[in-house]
């Protein structure tokens, strides 16, 4: 008895998820009990048992793409809710759900708009939906012990420099070609949204305080950050500001940002 009822909630998981509709879908089983379909599910004159699991398969469907609009604001904002229903469309059939949960319906959906009619036509469309899903991804991180001024102060100062640092597991770091953190910003703040200009854009996601945020940098802070990401010394740190800054800027550059980053809650100690 349970292994048919496994074998007949696999059927109606295929058929309800098929990217190309349930009868297409129908046409792929081929060890359908006697009386096919009809013999699993009851239908009636009013409703065929194909049109009975079409209901949960467009009830499944939009499930799916109510979240993606909530995750994804204001790509949907820049294309209108048309737009957005068939590109969720076509990004179901080529990406279909393969998760547990929900929450990581839209992990591939920024790659798969860079190569979509609707990307191209919006060629920071692509950029917009990789910063929306970091926002995401930095909300629903975990969390960890993050380094504070007091906490810095602890350490002696001539530990300093191999001192080895990480970023916060909310901290995420994205190499944008457009300012769509405007677009995204215009959009949460209810107002009117400008095409964003083409410009290399490093842009800082983090989360502090269970609010997440995020900004462009400027490179050599992008750079010392992303070699914290990667788990480098202190020095390291310190040796990313100092290729780019003048010789008596370094030491203020250094100071200025790492004051804004424990204050930010960016870093950890390497390892935690």
């Amino acid at each position: 008895m349970r292994s048919k009822l496994k074998e007949l909630q696999s059927l109606l998981y295929r058929l309800i998820t098929a990217p190309e509709g349930v009868a297409q879908g129908l046409e792929r089983e081929t060890a359908l009990p006697a009386g096919g379909l009809g013999g699993i599910i009851a239908g009636d004159e009013r409703l065929s048992a194909l049109a009975r699991v079409e209901i949960y398969a467009n009830m499944y469907f939009y499930r799916i793409l109510d979240a993606l609009k909530e995750d994804f604001p204001a790509t949907l904002a820049v294309i209108g809710a048309d737009n957005f229903h068939n590109l969720i469309t076509d990004y179901i059939a080529a990406h279909p759900p393969t998760h547990y949960s929900i929450n990581e319906a839209g992990r591939s959906l920024a790659g798969f708009v860079r190569e979509h009619p609707l990307g191209r036509a919006h060629p920071f469309l692509a950029d917009l939906a990789a910063l929306e899903w970091a926002v995401i991804e930095s909300f629903h991180a975990r969390d960890a012990s993050a380094l504070d001024a007091d906490a810095m102060r602890q350490i002696a100062p001539e530990r300093w420099p191999a001192l080895r640092l990480a970023t916060h597991p909310a901290v995420r770091l994205l190499a944008l070609a457009h300012r769509v953190e405007r677009v995204l910003a215009a959009v949460e703040r209810n107002e009117e949204w400008s095409p964003p200009a083409r410009e290399p854009s490093p842009t800082l996601v983090w989360r502090n305080r269970s609010m997440v945020f995020y900004r462009v940098l400027e490179a050599p802070e992008f750079e010392a950050l992303d070699a914290a990401h990667s788990g480098a010394t202190f020095a390291e740190i310190c040796g990313r500001f100092a290729a780019a800054a003048t010789a008596g800027d370094a030491a203020s550059e250094i100071n200025r940002n790492l004051s804004r980053w424990l204050g930010d809650g960016l870093l950890i100690l390497g390892g935690a």
